[in-house]
């Protein structure tokens, strides 16, 4: 180890119980050496994310892809000494789909080549199809009527009438700043204004989602296909689902999602009177033998005689989109939860808790996987009837914020946790790693724990390209991943599950949510 860390080391251990105030809680330095020495020289990260997104591709819940990595997972979990592992069954999902083929061009008046992607759970062309383009821009109802009698045997381009596409003039990928941070750390509210980077967000103005009526007159007009999108930018394009997979979801016509340059054209060739020709051919595949939706669990068991039974544990979900093959969203995520286990296991800690990991599928369409989980073994979120597993489990750690180093962690409002989180984050200090906020965050699956009273929190995390190239579209993949940024953070959960499961008492708790308090806040 260089000599700067090894002083660096040093002075945060000298500053471990200097907090003003704050009870500080013991650190273990030997620990995070051994840490931060297994996960920066043997790291394995990078190894298990070509793994999980190269070889094995997109993992869309409910595809073939999903129950593949889902059996990696279990293997490579196996391979490194971990107990109790298994593929664990949480409930029924619906119909699962897959891509089987995607080819979209412009044929008249020239021939190009469209950067396009089926959305989910819609239906493929049945062949090669050809047809005329047709500009169809619905707003409201009423703009339905001009359109009756003029679809027949037509693909539909979907355009809105704001897809102008403008110079960026700002990095795709960013880091949090010093000034991001400390406004972060300080502020104590919520502030609905802002997003959780004290960002000031735009309030989104009411709309009736008018998709189902429109998807059923396309139809009924005898319309042949659809290419909808806009969003992104220079070859990006966002992915999404079409339709339903619910079994009794109605049909939809065959529809490509395209990034705004390619929309564009379209629709301004269209919009001038021009002829546009197309082709047009996907293959879908519509899975309906068995809904059945799984996550993967394994253990490092405690060695406490009277703590081994209680838990701490960590997680992402594994599912994707199947635009690309769910780098950032969130195999990143999995393999630094993955790794944080393998790094303890290399050097040999011996836990009082027993801790484990839960790699979760259906995150997606809703924390399914980890809803299914919680619901199973800990309590009902809707009626707050608990299980007696419940008082077992000190804390729940999660990662789903893209492929950032993590800069810190919220404490989902949970004041008492604050010096504990501050002692387990100064040792890493000259990793990036300091900011403790009172702020809550949501859309990912510690929501899944934190809505039955059991704590549960995501690391804030450096965004990347996450919002702007990666966060579900068709270019999230391997390549947009930093190494060292998945070290650390495999680093820091580490040593932040190891020392929980080290406390002589769990983590402190909120009081236990109301009845119907728990709400659907997803990613979407």
């Amino acid at each position: 180890m260089r000599k700067n860390t090894l002083l660096a080391l040093l002075s945060v251990a000298i500053c471990i119980t200097s907090f003003r105030g704050d009870r500080a809680e013991k650190v273990d330095m030997r620990t995070v050496m051994l840490i931060r020495k297994e996960g920066f020289q043997n790291s394995m990260v990078m190894q298990s994310l070509f793994e999980l997104t190269d070889v094995n591709g997109p993992r869309l819940t409910g595809s073939p892809g999903m129950k593949q990595a889902e059996a990696w997972a279990a293997k490579k979990l196996r391979s490194w000494g971990l107990s109790n592992v298994k593929i664990e069954q949480w409930g029924g999902f619906g119909k699962g789909w897959e891509i089987n083929k995607s080819y979209l061009a412009m044929t008249s008046p020239y021939y190009q080549p469209l950067i396009g992607v089926p959305r989910a759970w819609t239906s493929g062309t049945n062949g090669l199809m050809k047809g005329e383009a047709v500009l169809v821009r619905i707003e409201s109802l009423e703009d339905m009527a001009k359109y009756a009698g003029k679809l027949e045997g037509k693909i539909v381009v979907l355009s809105t009438l704001n897809n102008e596409v403008k110079m960026n003039f700002s990095a795709d990928a960013r880091r949090l700043t010093d000034e991001e941070l400390l406004k972060l750390a300080g502020d104590p509210h919520i502030d609905e204004g802002t997003t959780n980077l004290g960002q000031t967000k735009p309030k989104p103005k009411p709309r009736v989602n008018l998709r189902p009526q429109i998807d059923s007159f396309l139809m009924q007009e005898g319309a042949v296909g659809v290419l909808s999108g806009g969003r992104g930018t220079m070859g990006t394009l966002f992915t999404s689902n079409g339709s339903s997979r619910k079994w009794d979801a109605k049909m939809v016509l065959p529809e490509m999602e395209l990034g705004s340059e390619h929309l564009g054209v379209l629709g301004r060739l269209l919009e001038a009177g021009k002829r546009v020709s197309l082709e047009m051919d996907t293959r879908t595949t519509f899975l309906m033998q068995d809904s059945t939706e799984y996550n993967v669990i394994a253990e490092i068991p405690g060695t406490d005689p009277e703590l081994k039974d209680e838990l701490v544990m960590l997680g992402g979900h594994m599912d994707s989109w199947h635009g690309s093959t769910g780098a950032t969203d969130n195999a990143t995520g999995t393999v630094v939860m993955m790794e944080a286990l393998r790094i303890l296991k290399a050097i040999k800690v011996k836990p009082r808790r027993t801790i484990r990991i839960a790699l979760w599928s259906g995150e997606e369409q809703g924390l399914l996987g980890s809803r299914g989980y919680v619901k199973k073994h800990f309590g009902d979120r809707l009626t707050m009837k608990l299980k007696p597993d419940h008082g077992k489990v000190s804390a729940y750690y999660n990662l789903d914020n893209g492929a950032g180093k993590i800069r810190g962690v919220y404490l989902q409002e949970n004041e008492e946790v604050r010096s504990a989180f501050k002692s387990w984050l100064a040792p890493f200090s000259d990793l990036g790693a300091n900011t403790v906020t009172i702020r809550n965050t949501g859309s990912t699956d510690h929501i899944s724990f934190d809505e039955v009273g059991i704590p549960g929190f995501q690391f804030i995390q450096d965004p990347l390209e996450y919002g702007t190239r990666t966060h579900h579209t068709n270019m999230d993949s391997y390549d947009r991943v930093v190494a060292n940024d998945l070290m650390q953070a495999s680093i820091v959960v580490a040593s932040f599950v190891y020392h929980t499961a080290m406390l002589d008492k769990k983590l402190p708790r909120k009081p236990l949510p109301k009845v119907n308090k728990a709400t659907d806040s997803y990613k979407r």
